[in-house]
Formats: structure tokens, C-alpha cells, sequence
């Protein structure tokens, strides 16, 4: 693999996935170069917030996942975005890179610069923040909230109507819509309720403009630079955290449909057909089933997993194959839905 224009080889970038896999993340030695593409997405995030006269601009740094650590003025970024090695194997492993594409990693950077906004100025503190917004004591969970498709009381920016998980994720989608040059959120939200929670938006913008930014310690946690972990355990943590149950049955299944190869160098993959044709699953198979898309996402990673761990590959011509293996994540997924169960019937 040659290295991308303006990057410099690294050691562990020839690296295979499998022997990068035991490489711990701060031996990466990873930051965000200045005149990289994470760098110029960073930049326009600053534009963006000085064009609108506020002073605020977060600490960026790499860390394992999006977030913004409670409490800091402060974003956090995947350190598998400051490579494109790395962008690789996050794609391998996880069948997506999160904010891997300019404009899917400006909405996720206007999302954070929200929570880091309320952050600096406490902003969910406010009576009149609680009455647009509603009360930060009700519990969460960031994978699994329940969602009304067609609500029209929240904005929508980043994927699955994250706006409806909690108040703290609705503020700071309201914010990045708000932010965003391009969002006409004026006419784009006319005669929706939410409207008010960006006409609230756009008022405290006015009134932060003339304050200066609380000064305090930035304090960034889970930063990539002083994890201890390889990516072997990071990705092995993720799968934990996006697992979707018990699809050992599919094995049966998936052998009906692919064959297992005895090779010791495989061809046609079934894991990396399912690859190639994964957006295309996973929007059909959420279209019509009306689930979540991060969910019909981690099915269709899953199957792809069993698939590589039985050495599956392609016997068939591509169209058959592609209808069958999306009619069986739709059953897959729609059993969940209806039996909180992904198979109808005994082991």
C-alpha cells in the first residue's frame, strides 16, 4: 500500500490486518497533521463558528470514539480517521467508518462542538434550556432509544433520529443543523416544532456573543496517544458494545447461500461481497422494515464476521446472491422487531 500524498510512511502501515491488530493504539504515534484532511475539517468547523460571532473553539484531539468528555470544551475524535490505513482496517472490521467522508465528519464535528458549547456554558442548566429541551435526568442508552420516523419535533443531521435519544443529543443535532452554512433551517423546518429549538439556538448564539469563554483545565479522556490497548482489544470492546445477539444459527443458513472454501488464500470472499454491497443492503433492508439503519448495519456486519470465520465464499453470479443475502437480513431484522427474537423458531 503506498502511502497517501502528503503522508509519511509509517512502520506498521504494511503491516496485515492481523499482525496491525496486535499493535497497541499509542504506539501508532498517531496526531492530527496539520494540512491533513482531518485538519481542514477542523478548520472549517472553526469558520464556521466565528461566522457566527461565537468565541468558542474546541480542543480536537484523537481519542477512541466521537465524543465530548463531560464537562470540557473539548472533541474527540476516532484516531482511525488521522489514517488511511487505519480508515481501512476500521472499514474491514466494522463494515463502516464513522465520519469518513467530508460532509458525514462535519456533522459529526458541528454534533460535538454542540455538546462542547453546553459544556463551556453550562447551557443544560438553564430553566429555559430544560423547557425547550426537556430533562437531563432521564436515562439513555446511545445505541438502543426508541424513535418516531416521521416526529417532526426534532431536526435531523446525523443518522437513526439520533436527535430522539436524549435532550443532550437533541441540543447538540439542534446546534449542528443551526451551525451548518448550508442547512436553510429557516425554510427546511418551516411549521415544524422544531423550529422553536433552533429559533432557541440561534437566541443564545446571540446572547454567547458577547461573552467571553469560561475559562477552565480542559481535561481529554479515552485519548488515543496513552491507550494501552491493541486494536485487537479495541475492536474486540466494539463488538461487545455493537453486538446484536446470538446469530450463531446463521451459519446453516449462509452456507445455503455461499460455499466454504478450503483454500488457504480464498477468493470472492463472501465477507467482502457482503462488503461491497452493504449500503445497498442495509438502506433496502431499513426502508422496508422501518428499523434503524445503525441496526440493520450491525446485522449485516455480523453475517459478514460468520462469513469470514467459516471461509465462505461466492457460488453463485452476484444478482441472485444479492437478493437472497437481502431477504435474509430483512427476515432477520423484522423477527427482531416483531419477537425481539432473530429466528422464529427452536435451536
Amino acid at each position: 500500500m503506498r502511502s497517501a500524498p502528503g503522508t509519511r510512511s509509517v512502520p506498521w502501515e504494511h503491516l496485515s490486518d492481523e499482525d496491525l491488530l496486535e499493535v497497541r493504539i499509542c504506539d501508532l504515534g498517531l496526531r492530527i497533521k496539520r494540512g491533513s484532511e482531518l485538519d481542514a475539517r477542523i478548520r472549517q468547523l472553526y469558520r464556521e463558528l466565528e461566522h457566527e460571532g461565537l468565541a468558542i473553539r474546541p480542543v480536537c484531539y484523537l481519542a477512541d470514539e466521537w465524543l465530548s468528555p463531560d464537562g470540557q470544551a473539548a472533541i474527540g475524535i476516532p484516531f482511525f480517521l488521522a489514517h488511511p490505513r487505519l480508515r481501512a482496517l476500521e472499514n474491514r472490521m466494522m463494515f463502516e467508518v464513522e465520519g469518513g467522508t467530508p460532509s458525514w465528519c462535519m456533522k459529526l464535528l458541528r454534533h460535538e462542538a454542540g455538546h462542547a458549547l453546553d459544556h463551556a456554558y453550562r447551557l443544560s442548566r438553564r430553566e429555559d434550556w430544560k423547557e425547550v429541551f426537556g430533562s437531563t435526568r432521564l436515562r439513555y442508552n446511545p445505541y438502543f432509544y426508541g424513535v418516531d420516523p416521521d416526529s417532526r419535533r426534532h431536526v435531523r443531521n446525523v443518522p437513526d433520529h439520533y436527535a430522539q435519544s436524549h435532550p443532550y443529543e437533541d441540543f447538540a443535532e439542534t446546534f449542528a443543523v443551526w451551525l451548518n452554512p448550508n442547512s436553510r433551517w429557516r425554510t427546511r423546518y418551516e411549521g415544524w416544532p422544531a423550529l422553536r429549538k433552533l429559533r432557541y439556538v440561534d437566541r443564545i448564539a446571540r446572547e454567547i456573543r458577547v461573552r467571553r469563554v469560561p475559562r477552565r483545565p480542559v481535561v481529554l479522556h479515552s485519548e488515543a496517544r496513552s491507550s494501552q490497548s491493541t486494536l485487537g482489544r479495541y475492536y474486540a470492546r466494539k463488538f461487545r458494545v455493537h453486538r446484536v445477539g446470538d446469530l450463531s444459527f446463521a451459519v446453516r443458513d449462509l452456507k445455503t447461500m455461499f460455499r466454504t472454501s478450503r483454500s488457504a488464500d480464498p477468493k470472492d470472499l463472501a465477507s467482502d461481497f457482503i462488503r461491497r454491497h452493504k449500503r445497498h443492503i442495509v438502506d433496502s433492508v431499513a426502508e422496508w422494515s422501518g428499523a434503524r439503519a445503525s441496526q440493520v448495519s450491525r446485522v449485516v456486519a455480523t453475517l459478514a464476521q460468520i462469513c469470514d470465520h467459516n471461509a465462505l465464499v461466492v457460488r453463485g453470479e452476484a444478482a441472485p446472491t444479492l437478493v437472497r443475502v437481502s431477504t435474509y437480513a430483512a427476515t432477520l431484522v423484522v423477527n427482531q422487531l416483531r419477537t425481539h427474537r432473530y429466528r422464529l423458531t427452536g435451536p
